[in-house]
C-alpha cells in the first residue's frame, strides 16, 4: 500500500473510531453528570458507550450488507478493539490530569473544552497503531475486506 493511501486509510480509521469513541464519551458524561455518577462510575459508563458506539458504527454497514450478525461481531471486534482502547486509554487519562475537567458541570466550558482536548489528544495516539495494523492487514482492514 502507498504511504499517501495508508495514511489516508488510517486518517480515516481513526476518524471512524474519533467518532464513535466521541459519541461514547459525551453521552456516558451526560448521564453519569446529571445522575451525580463519581469519577469512576462516569469513567466505567464513558468507555463503555465509546465501545459500544464505537462497535456499532462499524457493524451497521456490514449488517446492512448482508453480513450475519455473529461475523459482524468479529469484525467489528478485530477492527476497533485495539484503537478503542488506545483512544479510551489516552483521553480519560487526559481529562483526569486536566484539573477541574472530572468536576466541571454539562454546562461549564471547561467540561467541553477539556473532552475536545481529550478526544484530539486521543486521535493523535490511535493513529499510529491504526496506521500499523491496516498496513499489516489489521484493525480497520480487516472490516474493510467487506465494503
Amino acid at each position: 500500500m502507498h504511504h499517501g493511501s495508508l495514511n489516508r486509510t488510517a486518517f480515516s480509521a481513526t476518524a471512524h473510531c474519533l467518532t464513535g469513541c466521541a459519541i461514547g464519551e459525551v453521552v456516558g458524561l451526560i448521564l453519569a453528570t446529571a445522575w451525580d455518577w463519581g469519577d469512576v462510575a462516569s469513567i466505567v459508563l464513558a468507555i463503555a458507550l465509546a465501545f459500544l458506539f464505537g462497535y456499532s458504527l462499524t457493524m451497521l454497514p456490514l449488517l446492512r450488507g448482508g453480513l450475519a450478525l455473529g461475523t459482524a461481531v468479529g469484525v467489528a471486534l478485530a477492527a476497533d478493539t485495539a484503537s478503542i482502547a488506545v483512544m479510551e486509554i489516552t483521553d480519560n487519562a487526559v481529562l483526569l490530569l486536566i484539573p477541574g475537567a472530572m468536576d466541571a458541570g454539562l454546562s461549564d466550558a471547561l467540561f467541553w473544552a477539556s473532552l475536545a482536548f481529550a478526544l484530539a489528544v486521543a486521535f493523535a495516539a490511535a493513529f499510529p497503531l491504526n496506521r500499523y495494523l491496516i498496513a499489516r492487514g489489521r484493525g480497520h482492514a480487516v472490516a474493510h475486506e467487506y465494503h
